[in-house]
């Protein structure tokens, strides 16, 4: 039992009985939220795909990272986020066993996803900047389907010992079926360091060292033979690292969080107020939402093309393509994303 947010003897209680003494706007604020979230996370993520779907200039190698993005987005508002949502005003879990498990997992398979599409989007970003001459092999449409699909065969990996472990359980704090950061101290700092840190390293070094080219490039001590960097590609790759921090600030406190309860559980967790932990819960929660917003904001071809999708479910006209590539467009486009040179890099990716 929890009484004005402090937990009183949880271990004899069936956890989906225990309740919180909280005054009414907490929870109206916190299923708002959730709801703002949720509708934003939907039709925001449903625009990306249908984005690049409808559009040529967006159909490309770079670009299937940024749809199983929006997929691994898509996944957490479909499912685990309305239940919680459920649980908020319902002040409790009662939705069973199962949903709970599957809510748990869903989530789980959300994050890492989100985490393992980023790296896969730095390191595609790596490449297309870094190694331009090398980027049309490594990254032709067979090869970026079959990184996709390890991408995902990886998340379902990393996820699946939470269900042997017995980590998935309702927290009340949160309304949550979610990973339990006390349950395993080893496991734990694991799921931290190779679902988090380890990421987070990989991203952090890919993009420093694409900051390092622009600029040197901006500041021309790079060779001539080297390849170029057109605006475009700055402003992509600006999108992509935006979208990086985004996640990193928004998971962060989360994961610190549950790395200080997995180090010595018994002195932190009675040190954690109540509002901060659940700050990062929902703070993580709102990441899903927020990417495609950055693209919109950030990136011309995105935003014309949410304008287009906008205008098309007026007119019942989303799945067709020609009013995204008619003659007019044709000629004020660019060319191709896959015709290169020896000096210079594709601009069209995301």
């Amino acid at each position: 039992m929890i009484i004005n947010g402090s937990y009183l003897n949880r271990s004899s209680l069936d956890p989906y009985e225990e309740v919180l003494n909280r005054p009414p706007w907490v929870t109206t604020t916190l299923g708002c939220f959730l709801i703002f979230t949720i509708v934003v996370d939907i039709l925001g993520n449903l625009l990306v795909i249908f984005s690049v779907y409808r559009n040529k200039k967006l159909r490309n190698a770079g670009n299937i990272f940024v749809v199983s993005l929006a997929v691994a987005d898509l996944v957490v508002a479909i499912y685990p986020y309305p239940l919680v949502l459920t649980s908020i005003f319902h002040k409790g879990w009662n939705l069973g066993y199962v949903h709970c498990q599957i809510s748990g997992f869903l989530m789980g398979v959300s994050v890492i996803g989100s985490i393992f599409n980023i790296t896969g989007i730095a390191i595609n970003r790596y490449c297309y900047i870094c190694h331009s001459l090398k980027y049309d092999k490594l990254y032709s449409d067979k090869n970026s389907v079959c990184y996709v699909l390890l991408i995902w065969a990886l998340t379902i990996v990393a996820i699946v010992p939470n269900l042997f472990v017995g980590s998935l359980q309702y927290d009340p704090r949160v309304y949550s079926c979610t990973f339990e950061q006390s349950a395993s101290s080893a496991y734990t700092i694991a799921v931290v360091f190779f679902h988090f840190i380890l990421p987070i390293m990989i991203v952090t070094y890919c993009y420093l060292r694409i900051w390092i080219l622009v600029i040197q490039v901006r500041r021309r001590v790079k060779p001539d033979n080297r390849p170029k960097l057109t605006p475009n590609d700055v402003r992509n790759f600006v999108t992509m690292f935006v979208v990086f921090v985004l996640f990193a600030v928004c998971w962060a406190p989360l994961n610190f969080i549950g790395l200080a309860v997995a180090i010595n559980p018994e002195v932190v967790v009675p040190l954690i107020p109540e509002w901060l932990f659940v700050a990062s819960y929902f703070m993580a929660y709102f990441n899903s939402c927020l990417n495609a917003i950055v693209y919109g904001m950030l990136n011309q071809n995105f935003r014309r093309e949410y304008k287009r999708i906008v205008v098309s479910v007026c007119t019942a006209q989303i799945f067709f393509h020609g009013s995204s590539n008619d003659a007019a467009e044709r000629l004020k486009s660019k060319p191709s994303p896959l015709i290169t040179n020896n000096n210079q890099v594709k601009v069209e990716s995301v």
